[in-house]
């Protein structure tokens, strides 16, 4: 294998899935499935190469690549965009989650019940935008990733999804669009300002003591400004209070196996771009907002836990809990230490896995019942009790048990949070607390509270969803007992943030 075109293959891997489906007839139901997981295999595989090319020493860095793609010209010399993709510890904890995640949502599509062909293919692209996002090397070729996993979203969500499909998918593209709009122009404006789109080279530049631009400085409040403008744009991807409500029905309305990469992927694009924009490109601004950031986490952590509570509809019970998990991320960021942001990044692969758990049970159940009322799901500890267990387990996971990775991120992203603002991180606790009641609360009376009469044909899980479930447990527990398998690969890149933010 030629080591220096990796990236490319593992980005663009799924596309010989795409071709293979094209010539499927439309009508093979179970070839189409079987075709369109396995075309997420490579990718996976992968990405498990890289991360054992890094394990054995490998520094990161050789895996670069960079193609000269199109000029743009100017006075004195032209602007020059390549095709760039790249890969540090942060970017390949992400790209590995995007794998693992894809070809469990590609099990998980055993449900779908219509037109295989168009929605693998669209899934297969997704795929490509999420591990794009994630590689590449300039602001260009990131926007350009960033609205496939749009355009994707908008189709997998308005054709496949439930009863409010289309509303759901107009939301998104509505609130998304918003947020792309506000990116591009970030991103134009720093390319006029920089004269390069190569992240890493904006990164040093914005860093450099002097300040000095090749086509002129940026003064502070420009600084603040587009600061701002990457919280937005990004803030409604996360989603932050109160640029939050698309997400509700997305969560509610997509396929649980587009819902297992909306809240384990995509939402978690909106914390991967605020921390290399907005951490990297403004570091002395983003310390001097960190009070802002730390509150907008508490806010978020309170106001999802909160109405998580008074819900009574699973989904929107984990809808609202993965917008107050959101919060967590912001608190960790906030804190500007190397124990918050570790405990932020942490949460984002945390709660990227356990929310893809409960996201899949909550689709088998949907599948036995047709339905995720809380009231109409009682006692199914009495007929499925195997998925009763994981989902209990997978409560506790995302409540903080110890041992669990859920624990591990919440006691980082608190601690670094209590060294800095102690008062902010103890109302913020609060929401830790409520986190137990409301999960606990909805599981258990899902599990054990009254038995409904709708279960006459209802069944247990199955061998093959059981593959994802344990997959997913397994992981979780995983990073709960050894989290050096995530905070070894991230150790460079929290330094770097660190000493950023210092100046």
């Amino acid at each position: 294998m030629n080591e220096s075109y990796i990236l490319s293959l593992l980005v663009f891997s799924p596309i010989i899935g795409i071709v293979l489906l094209a010539f499927i007839p439309k009508a093979q139901e179970q070839t189409l499935k079987l075709v369109g997981f396995l075309s997420t295999l490579p990718a996976l595989v992968l990405a498990f190469v890289l991360y054992s090319y890094y394990r054995g020493g490998t520094d990161l860095t050789s895996f670069s690549e960079k193609i000269g793609w199109f000029g743009i010209l100017g006075k004195g010399q032209p602007f020059s965009v390549d095709y760039e993709l790249g890969i540090n510890g942060f970017s390949l904890v992400m790209v590995l989650l995007t794998a693992v995640l894809s070809t469990l949502a590609a099990i998980a599509s055993i449900h779908i019940k219509k037109e295989w062909k168009g929605y693998f293919i669209l899934f297969l692209f997704l795929e490509i935008g999420m591990l794009g996002v994630f590689l590449a090397e300039n602001l260009v070729l990131f926007f350009l990733f960033f609205e496939i996993t749009l355009v994707t979203m908008f189709f997998l969500i308005g054709k496949w999804g439930y009863f409010e499909k289309e509303k759901a998918a107009f939301r998104f593209l509505i609130y998304n669009g918003i947020g792309s709009a506000i990116l591009l122009i970030v991103i134009m404006v720093i390319f006029a300002k920089t004269g390069t789109t190569n992240i890493h080279a904006i990164t040093s530049m914005m860093a450099s003591p002097s300040g000095a631009l090749p086509t002129g400085d940026l003064s502070s409040g420009l600084k603040y400004g587009l600061l701002i403008a990457l919280l937005i744009a990004f803030g409604i991807k996360l989603p932050i209070f109160p640029l939050h409500t698309w997400m509700l029905h997305v969560h509610v309305q997509a396929p649980p196996s587009i819902v297992m990469l909306h809240s384990g992927v995509l939402l978690k694009i909106g914390a991967f771009g605020f921390i290399r924009f907005g951490v990297g490109f403004f570091p002395e601004e983003f310390s001097n907002m960190a009070w802002l950031i730390a509150l907008l986490g508490v806010i978020n952590l309170l106001y999802g836990a909160f109405l998580a509570f008074i819900q009574t509809d699973f989904k929107m019970v984990l809808a609202y809990s993965s917008i107050s998990h959101m919060g967590i991320v912001l608190i960790g960021l906030g804190s500007l230490n190397e124990a918050g942001i570790q405990g932020a990044i942490f949460q984002v692969v945390s709660h990227g896995l356990i929310s893809a758990l409960l996201f899949f049970l909550i689709g088998v159940l949907y599948e036995r019942v047709g339905t995720s009322q809380i009231d109409k799901l009682g006692g199914l500890a009495k007929v499925m009790p195997l998925t009763s267990g994981f989902l209990l387990a997978g409560a506790m996971a995302s409540l903080g048990l110890p041992g669990m990775s859920g624990f591990v991120s919440e006691f980082m992203a608190f601690l670094g949070l209590f060294k800095t603002m102690p008062v902010l991180a103890a109302v913020g606790a609060i929401g830790i607390i409520m986190t137990a009641v409301y999960l606990l609360r909805a599981v258990l009376n899902v599990t054990y509270g009254k038995t409904s009469p709708t279960y006459e044909k209802v069944y247990d899980i199955t061998k093959i969803e059981l593959v994802p479930v344990l997959i997913l447990l397994g992981l979780i527990v995983l990073i709960g007992v050894y989290p050096n398998v995530l905070s070894e690969p991230l150790q460079l890149v929290l330094e770097n943030i660190v000493q950023g933010t210092r100046g």
